[in-house]
């Protein structure tokens, strides 16, 4: 038997990344988020949706690119920290100790410690009540060497570590089930 609960944003899990934005170094900025996800992979359209008083939402807002940084295991006490502090009161790079780098296509910082930084630049900026969600083309993927599969150039998610976010707790990626087109090879 189902029971019927309160509507909610009951989507999970959701996968956490750091937002990296600002155009110099006074301004640079990190926030968590797992309010994110692709809209259309050609052209390739992603989405982040932040709460207007927030602080990177001004940043980002003026400035109109950021940067998505997947997060590891490995990462999660900084993924942690980054979504329970305020950029207008901590310098999150400093406190951190994470390695700023710059982004080839945007004037944006990113993470080097993440293993894959996406390149954005902001289309447009709806408001849906509590969050406004900023609609950005991909204009750029840097990504480790090591966890590019050389033939077939698909990134290795297995070894990546990546974190997934479930009712206020983190989580790693579980074990591999299958591949895309499992379900008809048996058929076959």
């Amino acid at each position: 038997m189902k029971v019927d609960l309160k509507p909610g944003a009951m989507i999970y899990p959701l996968p956490v990344a750091l937002i990296s934005c600002g155009q110099n170094r006074d301004e640079y900025n990190i926030f968590t988020t797992c309010w994110m996800g692709t809209i259309s992979s050609d052209p390739p359209i992603c989405y982040i949706s932040i709460k207007p008083d927030r602080h990177s939402h001004a940043i980002i807002k003026r400035n109109m690119e950021f940067v998505i940084n997947l997060t590891t295991e490995e990462l999660s006490e900084q993924v942690d920290y980054c979504g329970l502090t305020t950029g207008s009161e901590v310098n999150k790079f400093s406190d951190l100790g994470l390695t700023i780098d710059f982004a080839k296509r945007i004037n944006a910082p990113f993470i080097a410690e993440s293993p894959v930084n996406i390149e954005c630049s902001v289309k447009s900026i709806i408001n849906y009540g509590s969050h406004d969600m900023f609609i950005s083309e991909i204009v750029n993927v840097k990504i480790n060497n090591e966890l590019l599969d050389k033939e077939s150039h698909r990134i290795k998610l297995e070894k990546l570590n990546l974190m997934s976010f479930n009712y206020g707790k983190y989580h790693g990626l579980g074990k591999l089930l299958g591949t895309y087109g499992m379900s008809m090879k048996n058929k076959k």
